[in-house]
């Protein structure tokens, strides 16, 4: 298994290779947490499945799934399940729209292969649950990829509510009204999240924000998105009328199925308004589900409920007197129950009191962190990891991280800080900067400053010590400062110094001494040097340097004559 390239709340994905058919795939390793639960598992195995039988150009396949067991710290031993996906070159829709928005054309095109994926999922009896920016790429030719099928039923079913799902799969903004009710979900649950993702194409932000998930979902229910043209004037009023058509809060007033949605798309992207009005609410539907006419075998029935007004069939002018009566004392028994559920609202009303939030326990002590975390019914279990920047002793992160909702006896994985790496440093001396850099960064140390420095046998650019010294004990993150050869010596001054000195000198820097002798100058017998042909200072590397020294007739010291003193 390969270097990690995506991280989510529920999964890693890392990239891998399929040895026996040659290829690259990518590997999505389930937290452990999940795969505790029985129901999960089996209901795992049953949409991976399921998945691994859709082949369409605009579904990331799926090759194989299971669970691994895997050995922890401590030796305990942990279930991981696994899928192995075709592995895509390209980028998420996400890292996409958070750019800004994108053009409408390409808006259009980009949301009809998504409505292409689910039609096709969709034929197959397969509701995706958690279509979202997150779960589409875009590969490097443009083609879109949609992936996950199956795994948000896998969550869904082995949790007690739909808002537990909520917390393991991470974000409200693209929720159904019927998800943030908790009630049961089919394929036009996809097609709300899909015009959802259309409006956040077009605008480069999602119609409901707020600052908790429960604030968001409240939205989902009761209020409805402004126009995408007030946020961006390039949309058309096609295109807000297709966008407001696919978020209607009422499943049936909804596209009814990807290929409808798809058709009204298409229109609008040309520039003209969909032939299909807006559909207006049935009176008996609103209120109480679909019109009891309509049964599951009639082709009336299926064309009702797909809320094509050119075949409505309607057998009086207007509903019957006790309909309206009772919708009117309906209407306001609903309106006193939204009323008395908006006062009361509280964040539990969605995430069960069961939950827990993790906390920020970064920069605590292990003990700190850890009785906080037990105190809130959660299991911890501590890995020790070298960090450069977190000192010795302190929580560096947990996984799950903080801010996540999870249930009680969840195991939150504590990492703590052994401080930095310690490194031995390498010998680079004799090498150049440029060839030790690599051997230096991948220790994790950081190139410093280099500072030139004459050498006599050392060539220019060449490393001749390094701050710290090789093989001194060093960290990651230390910096390593460097004194390289500017291919120059230092040649010392000679004149007047006895011949003899001065060769050993002149070859001690790696000098060739010739000479020459001048018998013009007296000598005291020592043959001082009277030049020097390369002055003193800088000079070049091994080079030839000539002597001028004296060898004229000796001359005797000079014995001072007494001075006569006078005689008394």
């Amino acid at each position: 298994m390969g270097e990690i390239i995506g991280r989510g709340g529920m999964s890693n994905v890392y990239v891998g290779r399929d040895e026996r058919l040659g290829r690259p795939v990518a590997i999505k390793l389930l937290k452990s947490s999940l795969a505790g639960d029985p129901i999960f598992r089996t209901r795992f195995r049953q949409e991976a499945q399921a998945a691994s039988r859709m082949a369409h150009p605009t579904i990331v396949r799926v090759f194989d799934a299971g669970e691994e067991r895997v050995a922890e710290a401590g030796g305990s031993e942990a279930i991981v399940p696994f899928i192995v996906m075709e592995y895509v070159q390209g980028i998420l829709l996400k890292d996409l729209i958070r750019q800004g928005p994108v053009d409408p054309a390409e808006a259009v095109r980009i949301t009809d292969g998504i409505l292409t994926a689910l039609e096709y999922s969709h034929r197959a009896g397969v509701v995706h649950r958690d279509i979202k920016p997150g779960n589409i790429m875009l590969t490097n030719s443009g083609q879109v990829k949609v992936m996950d099928f199956g795994i948000a039923r896998a969550i869904s079913d082995s949790s007690a509510t739909v808002a537990q799902t909520t917390a393991i799969l991470g974000t409200a903004q693209y929720f159904s009204p019927e998800q943030a009710r908790g009630e049961s979900v089919d394929a036009r649950t996809d097609l709300y999240s899909t015009g959802i993702v259309l409006f956040e194409l077009l605008t480069g932000r999602a119609p409901f924000r707020g600052e908790t998930p429960v604030a968001v979902a409240y939205q989902h229910v009761s209020e409805a998105p402004v126009a995408p043209s007030s946020i961006n004037p390039k949309v058309s009023p096609a295109l807000d009328q297709v966008v407001a058509h696919s978020l209607a809060k009422d499943r049936f007033a909804r596209f009814q199925s990807a290929a409808d949605f798809k058709v009204d798309l298409q229109i609008a992207g040309a520039g003209k308004i969909p032939s299909k009005r807006l559909p207006r609410e049935d009176f008996q539907s609103s209120l109480f589900g679909a019109p009891p006419t309509l049964t599951s075998g009639s082709d009336v029935a299926l064309t009702q409920l797909a809320g094509d007004d050119e075949y409505a069939v309607r057998t009086q002018s207007r509903p019957p007197v006790i309909w309206i009566w009772a919708g009117i004392a309906s209407v306001a028994v609903i309106l006193i129950a939204i009323l008395f559920w908006v006062f009361t609202l509280k964040e539990t009303n969605i995430v069960p009191d069961a939950s827990r939030v993790i906390p920020v326990t970064a920069g605590q002590t292990y003990d700190g962190a850890n009785a906080t975390l037990q105190q809130l019914d959660l299991v911890t279990q501590r890995y020790d990891v070298n960090d450069p920047t977190v000192p010795v002793g302190e929580v560096v992160r947990t996984d799950p991280g903080a801010g996540t909702v999870v249930q009680p006896k969840t195991l939150i994985s504590v990492y703590v800080s052994l401080g930095p790496k310690p490194v031995a440093m390498p010998s680079v001396v004799g090498s150049s900067v440029a060839a030790a850099t690599p051997t230096i960064t991948a220790l994790g140390m950081k190139i410093g400053a280099t500072t030139k420095e004459n050498s006599a046998t050392v060539a220019a650019d060449v490393i001749i010590s390094t701050t710290p010294a090789a093989g001194a004990q060093s960290f990651a993150g230390d910096t390593v400062n460097f004194v390289v050869s500017n291919g120059l010596v230092t040649v010392p001054n000679v004149v007047n110094v006895p011949l003899d000195q001065a060769t050993v000198a002149l070859r001690a820097i790696n000098y060739t001494v010739n000479t020459t002798n001048d018998d013009t100058c007296p000598t005291s017998g020592q043959n001082p040097v009277t030049n020097q042909s390369i002055p003193a200072g800088d000079g070049a590397q091994a080079a030839e340097i000539t002597l001028t020294y004296c060898t004229g007739a000796v001359v005797p010291p000079t014995t001072p004559t007494p001075t006569p003193t006078a005689t008394p």
